[in-house]
């Protein structure tokens, strides 16, 4: 089966050795993704809400690049460092997809990659 890589640009993608998203066939696994933009800068500090949302027009354009969309998603993963937060990103989430509705799964965890980084998030599509 053919191998598509999409890359958003980021240096750390060859630094770490990732995709933003690696389609298989008509399978899309979109990488976990953060609130940090092209220039490397934390966008919606100490916003739950303003990065999941940034979050999700990321995993929009990395799906888009696969030849897939939002609709094709089946499964999300959420990682927050406060579950207090869960309202505020459950809302960006289900703005997006609360006629979609993948099986999707919310869990704390200790940290992120940068202290100031609340919430990231992993999709998974089937296209076809």
């Amino acid at each position: 089966m053919r191998r598509q890589l999409i890359s958003s640009g980021a240096p750390w993608e060859a630094t770490v050795g990732y995709s933003r998203a690696v389609k298989v066939g008509g399978q899309v696994f979109v990488s976990g993704t953060t609130a940090v933009d092209e220039q490397g800068a934390i966008v919606g500090k100490e916003d739950a809400y303003a990065q999941a949302k940034f979050i999700l027009e990321k995993i929009g354009k990395a799906l888009q690049a696969a030849g897939a969309s939002f609709g094709d998603v089946v499964r999300t993963r959420i990682f927050v460092t406060s579950i207090d937060d869960w309202p505020a990103i459950g809302r960006a989430h289900g703005e997006v997809f609360k006629d979609i509705r993948p099986a999707a799964t919310m869990v704390e965890v200790s940290r992120l990659i940068d202290p100031e980084l609340l919430v990231e998030i992993e999709a998974e599509a089937v296209v076809g």
